[in-house]
């Protein structure tokens, strides 16, 4: 079979309506939206393009006005599902794109409306695409490779277009939009084949490296307090536990909230929930850069500190125990305070583990509970002491 403009224009068709089921069926599992502006894309160059098959049985209206306007319609779903996807905004004033489209129904139907309609279709299509390619620049690294895939193909696709528009006023230039005649509409169509395929590819690639990023982030938080949990933890903290010696020491801090269950009680298991939900956020508020915290399990929670020192660490955790206090007592009203306790452990050696340094804290944390509650008990490992400190 030759490969002749109208077997080619057959082919994107098809290609076009593989993409759009093959995005809306990867919008089923993913649910991103911007997959269903890429799908309602493609689908517009399928039905675009069909219509395109009509300009050789003469009806050059729906065949080249309104099958190019469904074109410039494909790129500025795209344009819009890249915004969606990078979390961009948009100006109105890209609709106008569809009012320059427009006014060409007001232009004279004279021999050069072939070249004045493929200038304005290419330029406006090489203006979406660009913009959209644009759009993804700052994501292209951070993403994934399919990220930047489809930012340069993008880029790639909104230049071509641009080139396109270019060379119709090159003289000598010959062009037939009505019957297909002319070296830069073959090319078009070729070009476009491929665009259909790499757009598609790159586009359901990125969709799902970002959804493997966010399983992988939700698999690794508290789904209560979006602290790291207890495995993440494990994950994470030995490369901070490496870095400990005797000129950085380290510190572990173990808290629990006394008199927890009084809350759960008396108010209920929501309210519980988001006393939980406060601690967490008041160690974001204290954690030093390059620390951890995570949430261990029911009301325990933990912070490994690096560069640590006493000091430190009763600064912290008195920091904490203050603003907890103060948020509880006026929030609820319990026989008993509902309080902080904290045990701490300082240490200049890497641990054998960080079940062993738990264990440590596990041990202080009962001496601030055995000696009153709502204090600090910190064991300085320390090669310089090796002491108990109540605060």
């Amino acid at each position: 079979m030759a490969l002749d403009p109208l077997t080619l224009l057959t082919l994107s068709i098809a290609l076009a309506a593989a993409a759009a089921l093959y995005l809306a069926v990867e919008w089923r599992s993913i649910r991103e939206p911007s997959l269903l502006f890429w799908s309602a894309g493609f689908a517009t160059i399928t039905v675009g393009s069909t219509l395109a098959l009509l300009r050789s049985s003469g009806l050059l209206l729906v065949g080249i006005w309104f099958a190019n306007g469904l074109l410039v319609t494909a790129h500025f779903l795209f344009l819009l599902g890249v915004a969606r996807f990078t979390g961009a905004r948009l100006s109105r004033g890209w609709y106008l794109v569809f009012v320059a489209w427009g006014v060409l129904l007001l232009l004279p139907d004279e021999p050069s409306w072939s070249k004045v309609m493929l200038v304005a279709n290419s330029l406006l299509v090489a203006l979406v695409t660009i913009r959209a390619s644009f759009l993804l620049r700052p994501h292209g690294k951070s993403l994934s490779v399919g990220a930047g895939q489809l930012r340069y193909v993008l880029l790639v696709h909104g230049l071509f277009y641009a080139v396109k528009a270019l060379s119709v006023v090159i003289p000598g230039t010959l062009i037939d939009l009505a019957a297909f005649r002319g070296e830069i509409i073959k090319v078009s169509l070729v070009e476009g084949a491929m665009a259909i395929m790499l757009i598609a590819l790159s586009m359901t690639g990125t969709e799902r490296h970002r959804r493997e990023k966010r399983i992988e982030r939700l698999a690794a938080r508290d789904p209560l307090t979006a602290l790291y949990n207890r495995r993440a933890l494990e994950v994470r903290a030995p490369r901070l536990l490496r870095e400990v010696s005797i000129t950085k020491p380290g510190a572990l801090l173990l808290i629990d909230i006394d008199n927890f269950k009084l809350v759960n009680d008396l108010y209920g298991h929501t309210a519980g929930d988001r006393l939980l939900i406060t601690l967490s956020e008041m160690i974001r508020t204290v954690l030093p850069e390059g620390s951890l915290a995570a949430r261990l399990g029911g009301d325990e929670f933990v912070i490994l500190l690096n560069d640590a020192s006493s000091e430190r660490i009763v600064e912290l955790g008195s920091a904490l125990r203050d603003q907890f206090h103060k948020v509880a007592s006026q929030t609820f009203t319990t026989p008993a305070a509902v309080t902080l306790s904290i045990g701490a452990s300082l240490f200049d050696q890497p641990p054998a583990s960080l079940a062993a340094l738990i264990e440590q804290g596990d041990a202080a944390l009962y001496e601030s509970k055995r000696g009153g509650r709502n204090s600090i008990r910190l064991v300085d490992r320390t090669l310089a002491s090796d002491s108990l400190s109540p605060s």
